[in-house]
């Protein structure tokens, strides 16, 4: 339920397509730069199953791994590059040696992975006490993978056209259930190879649910259909298959890959005599949620549309001095190096100042460069993001209680009073200005009971996709 949108940096939303219905196998977001535009982004992904991991933990460790390495590969990205942290979450140990066992085969499998595919772990966090009276968690062993690549080479999940060809690219397991490292080097490289040359219009890890749900997943996002293959089994379409990769191809392929059917116009879910249309599946996905999560929305008339999509701002020919603008850094807000560069495309000179609080004198320190800083803008603008930790009953608390001291009001006062200065504030800034009252009434004021506010977003999310 949080917003996406936060930040310049995003590349990839959390749920993809023009229905924003496909959940995307981890996150891309630029490398935050402060000035000048950068093509590197990083990707993250994770690798967990409870009920693999209740079943054997070691199972459960080597899959995670496996799973969180496959993410990256489907969304682009180069697995031998790739470094890992582990999220550990057992029940309490006590003294019982099969408790012990639990965490030790996790680690043994994870490690195992980590050996012979060649990736490292870097630090990482363990709690051994997941039990509350007769209830205790599944072992549980996250593998969060990183990596750093091209955004031009990031690929999302969900199916960009009709009449694309669909591959499964397989991993082999032994007799045991356990990884054929070998299988999964070659696929791993095998689709980004193909992606590296433009041929992987969209990709999805397969996970526990098997490739049934991976394909219907990837479907739901631009309501794009899917036929299979009538040679596929039920057993292919739902057993569990974490680290295996299912690939929509600009054209036919001649790799390893299996071809297991192609999409189709129409937004359904064809196999064999069997057709299910996608709105009837996505409302069955969405149902056990549907009363924890509702959208309560009516729209009076229509909603015009917004551009907000980073485009360069338009130059004019005017040598006007460059405006001043200064741009507060909270603990917790975000966004700077973003606003940072909007208002230099823009054309004015931006200054930001870390408000720092480590000490009493880091605070004063602040305080007077903030208002040093304003003096000599003609704009403020004040970030987003949590300050404080996004604190109850509204994080814009903490960046008023700092706008409230009387030299930074003092300041912000003489700009708009008597230098006929500009006030931004967007997210956590924006519910400073309400406090400060300096919205809707132009001047620091003390709070009272008939002052606006802001009040519950009853949708319950940022934004609704049209159908």
């Amino acid at each position: 339920m949080f917003d996406a949108t936060i930040g310049a940096g995003t590349v990839t939303m959390p749920f993809g397509g023009k229905f924003a219905l496909t959940p995307q196998d981890g996150m891309a977001a630029k490398i935050p730069v402060e000035h000048g535009e950068t093509s590197t982004c990083s990707i993250m992904t994770y690798g967990y199953n409870p009920e693999l991991a209740e079943w054997s933990p070691f199972h459960g460790g080597e899959s995670a791994v496996i799973e969180s390495l496959a993410k990256v590969v489907a969304m682009g990205g180069d697995y031998t590059r790739t470094r890992l942290s582990f999220q550990e979450y057992f029940e309490r140990l006590g003294t019982d040696p099969a408790k012990w066992g639990r965490p030790f085969a996790a680690l043994l499998g994870a490690f195992e992975a980590q050996k012979i595919m060649g990736i490292p772990a870097i630090g990482g966090k363990d709690s051994m006490s997941g039990t509350f009276e007769d209830m205790t968690v599944p072992p549980t062993l996250i593998s969060f993978a990183v990596t750093a690549d091209s955004v031009d080479r990031v690929i999302s999940n969900e199916l960009k056209e009709a009449g694309s060809e669909l591959y499964l690219f397989k991993l082999a397991r032994d007799e045991k259930g356990l990884v054929d490292y070998d299988s999964a080097k070659t696929i791993f490289k095998q689709v980004r190879s193909l992606a590296e040359k433009g041929l992987v219009r969209s990709a999805k890890a397969i996970g526990q649910k098997g490739l049934m749900e991976a394909l219907t997943k990837m479907a739901f996002g631009n309501k794009i259909g899917i036929e299979l293959s009538g040679e596929l089994t039920e057993k292919d379409l739902f057993a569990a298959d974490p680290g295996s990769i299912v690939v929509e191809a600009a054209e036919p392929l001649k790799f390893d890959g299996e071809h297991i059917g192609r999409t189709i116009d129409t937004p359904e879910i064809r196999y064999k005599d069997v057709t299910m249309a996608l709105d009837d599946l996505i409302a069955d996905w969405q149902a056990p949620l549907w009363d924890i999560y509702p959208e309560n929305v009516s729209v009076n008339g229509p909603v015009e549309n917004i551009r907000c999509d980073g485009g360069p701002v338009v130059s004019t020919d005017s040598h006007f001095a460059a405006p001043r603008v200064f741009i507060p850094v909270f603990p917790g807000t975000n966004c700077e190096y973003d606003s940072v560069r909007a208002f230099e495309r823009a054309g004015a000179v931006a200054r930001t100042v870390v408000f720092r609080n480590q000490s009493s004198q880091d605070i004063e320190d602040s305080v007077k460069d903030m208002a040093d800083a304003i003096r000599d803008s003609q704009m403020i603008m004040i970030p987003g993001g949590f300050s404080a930790g996004d604190q109850p009953d509204g994080s814009g608390k903490f960046i008023a209680t700092v706008f409230r001291n009387p030299a930074i009001a003092d300041a912000v006062m003489d700009l708009i009073r008597n230098r006929d200065g500009l006030v931004l504030g967007i997210c956590n800034g924006f519910q400073a200005l309400i406090k400060l009252g300096l919205l809707p009434d132009g001047e620091i004021k003390e709070l009272t009971p008939d002052m606006p506010t802001l009040t519950y977003n009853t949708i319950g999310r940022t934004f609704r996709p049209s159908p």
